[in-house]
């Protein structure tokens, strides 16, 4: 039977209900911080076991790349990557949101996700057996100069800053060593405690990094949260011009993410991150990047949705899953007695057709649901009120956070790191490096180890790393990503020096705006980190040797960086006010309030295994409440606002109770 021919088999009512209700469940559960794709997927397994096999396949297949897709919501209206993959779709998206254009966001994202799907999809179904090969021919050495590949973007986000980027990079490399080593089985940097042997949970500390700075922030200023649309709506009709406008860079990224996909380990949050520091070195408007650029979103929703087409490659040709949602399917597949292997396509053809054309449908259904699901989502959350905003998008990032494990020590985690990321963002330590740095870390560690075992096992080491020709490739796309961001902006700097007027001889000689002056909150800072950069070095020191060497590769690294940033300072001039003083600027202008939520949310999760989840969060609820209100609104206002906690407090847990399955922590009150 021709190929073609199973598409009949994916149109009966059946399969089109489970591939319209799998993209819809994905969608809002991507949506939902914490709540990851793998998660859904997980829980829904069991259900498919009563269907035949091509039905529950398309129904995991349409959850999974619904909840790929659903991420972009919550990076674009709350800064906070849904789902690991959309953490570029921050970068842009929510700036746009900011600026009253969040609904045309959202249209971009879901039209670029649509045709990345496809792509994908239509990959996978023409030209699996042959891509299956290229995940063969990528070795430990390419995945380590893959993953530097994806540390280059720090240059682009980095810009006139790209010293603390690049620390702030070894300090998420930093944390991507804590718990057991991924080569040699070390355990490192725990401190002693149990709760670190299993590392820093990777969607703990993006929510934490990303989403807990943007509810301090949330609670400082009575201004909302989001600039309602002039415009108004979605704005569809501008999204498809833009996107058909930059149609190569939809084909390119989706192509990039497609063949990244293929790769075992990579995964969506590493096509994002490529695709888009490809999209930004190929812009003519490179500054434009980060502050609210279309193509920004462009490139990572087009990617990311991807590589959902491309994982299943190596998944049902090879027998290696691509990501971990990849491999619960896999396990699924396994359970219903279907062979994996490059004789499925022949021996079950059936099958793995009829659910390829699944989840290209699934793909184009994304388009009307997710268009309709964030119709709604966006104009809510322009619309509510700040004093119930702040106490939601707070109990989300708990629950987020708390349900990825079962344990409340990820949310602990999560605030804690949370804070930290705010404090280190004031003094220009921005969290995408360090997020950056901790995505990336167990696959650069894996494939640098490695790779250096076997140059020194051979005698080989200078030639494994760089002797391989698409190791080659990727450290010259690397180089060409690292430097072009710095040799743009200071051609920039250039240019505006000549075209600049020079000035009369009776003009007042006042001191360059240009010029920067000593930043000496940096070089306490950067003192610190070379003292953590001497603490990592010297902890390596009783690890292995295998556990030891990017340890202390990055210890070096960090020292250095540090003292370049000290020696930036000193031989800047010394202002009159400098960054000592944002600190003071941050209390002036609604410090308290951020005081008293870091308080609350911290008592909120050391409390919850004491108290319990319930009553712990319409508590903590009511008080963000109070603490984010602006206004003075009548007592009845007050009644419906307490209600509203109460209710979506008792609704999220009832929900993780028992639909979810999660194990609830047992306190004195549920």
């Amino acid at each position: 039977m021709d190929i073609f021919g199973y598409l009949l088999d994916a149109l009966t009512p059946l399969n089109l209900i489970l591939a319209l209700a799998g993209v819809a469940l994905g969608t809002v559960i991507g949506a939902l911080p914490g709540l990851s794709a793998t998660m859904a997927v997980a829980v829904l397994v069991p259900f498919t076991f009563t269907m035949n096999p091509a039905a529950g396949l398309i129904a995991l297949g349409a959850i999974y790349t619904g909840a790929i897709y659903g991420g972009a919501f919550a990076a674009i209206l709350v800064n906070t990557p849904g789902t690991p993959s959309s953490i570029a779709t921050t970068f842009d998206g929510f700036p746009m949101a900011k600026r009253g254009d969040g609904g045309l966001a959202v249209s971009i994202a879901t039209i670029a996700s649509v045709v990345g799907g496809i792509v994908g999809a239509v990959a996978l179904l023409l030209l699996a057996p042959p891509l299956a090969k290229v995940a063969l021919t990528f070795g430990p050495t390419e995945y380590f100069w893959l993953a530097v590949f994806g540390l280059t973007l720090i240059a682009a986000l980095s810009v006139g800053n790209t010293i603390k980027g690049l620390i702030g990079a070894c300090i998420g490399l930093f944390l991507s060593l804590i718990g057991v080593a991924v080569v040699g089985g070390d355990i490192r940097y725990t401190l002693g405690m149990q709760r670190f042997l299993g590392g820093i949970d990777l969607t703990s500390a993006i929510i934490g990094f990303y989403c807990m700075p943007v509810i301090l922030d949330l609670v400082a200023t009575a201004e909302p949260h989001l600039k309602p649309s002039a415009q108004g709506g979605l704005r569809l009709r501008e999204g498809f011009a833009l996107t058909t406008k930059r149609k190569f860079l939809l084909l390119r990224s989706s192509v990039i993410g497609t063949v990244i996909g293929i790769l075992p380990g990579a995964g969506g949050s590493i096509a994002g991150l490529v695709s888009y520091s490809e999209a930004r070195r190929s812009s003519n408007e490179p500054k434009t990047f980060g502050k609210g650029n279309p193509d920004g979103i462009i490139a990572t929703e087009a990617a990311n949705n991807a590589t959902v087409g491309g994982g299943f490659v190596p998944t049902l040709v090879l027998g290696i899953p691509g990501t971990p949602p990849d491999a619960i399917i896999l396990g699924a597949l396994l359970v219903q007695g279907i062979k994996i292997g490059p004789t499925l396509f022949t021996t079950d053809a059936p099958v793995v057709y009829t659910f390829i054309w699944g989840l290209l449908i699934a793909t184009l259904l994304m388009l009307p649901v997710g268009l309709l699901i964030g119709r709604y989502a966006y104009a809510s959350i322009v619309k509510v009120p700040k004093a119930v905003l702040a106490p939601t998008v707070a109990l989300l990032t708990i629950i987020g956070s708390f349900a990825i494990h079962s344990n409340v020590e990820d949310a602990q985690l999560m605030v804690g790191l949370g804070i930290l990321a705010w404090f280190l963002s004031r003094y220009g330590f921005q969290p995408s490096p360090i997020v950056l740095g901790l995505v990336l870390g167990s696959i650069a560690e894996q494939g640098f180890v490695q790779t250096w075992l076997i140059g020194n096992a051979s005698g080989r080491l200078p030639e494994m790393f760089f002797g391989r020709p698409i190791s080659i490739g990727i450290v010259v796309a690397a180089l060409i990503t690292l430097v072009f961001p710095i040799w743009a902006d200071w051609k920039a700097k250039r240019r505006k020096q000549l075209e600049a007027v020079p000035a009369s001889d009776d003009t007042d000689a006042s001191i360059d705006p240009a010029i920067k002056i000593r930043d000496i909150a940096a070089v306490a800072f950067a003192a610190g980190f070379l003292v953590l950069g001497l603490g990592i070095w010297m902890g390596a020191s009783e690890m292995s040797m295998l556990g030891s060497v990017f340890p202390r590769t990055i210890a070096v690294a960090l020292g250095i960086f540090s003292l370049l940033l000290i020696v930036q300072n000193i031989q800047r001039p010394v202002g009159l006010a400098g960054p000592a003083d944002r600190i003071v600027l941050a209390l002036d202008m609604g410090g308290n309030r951020r005081l008293l939520l870091g308080a609350v949310m911290l008592l909120w999760v050391f409390l919850v295994p004491m108290i319990g989840f319930l009553v712990t969060s319409i508590a903590a609820f009511i008080t963000i409440t109070a603490i984010a209100n602006y206004d003075r609104p009548p007592l009845s206002t007050w009644v419906v606002w307490i209600a509203a906690g109460a209710a979506i407090c008792t609704g999220f847990w009832w929900l993780m109770a028992n639909i979810l399955l999660l194990r609830m922590p047992d306190g004195l009150l549920f």
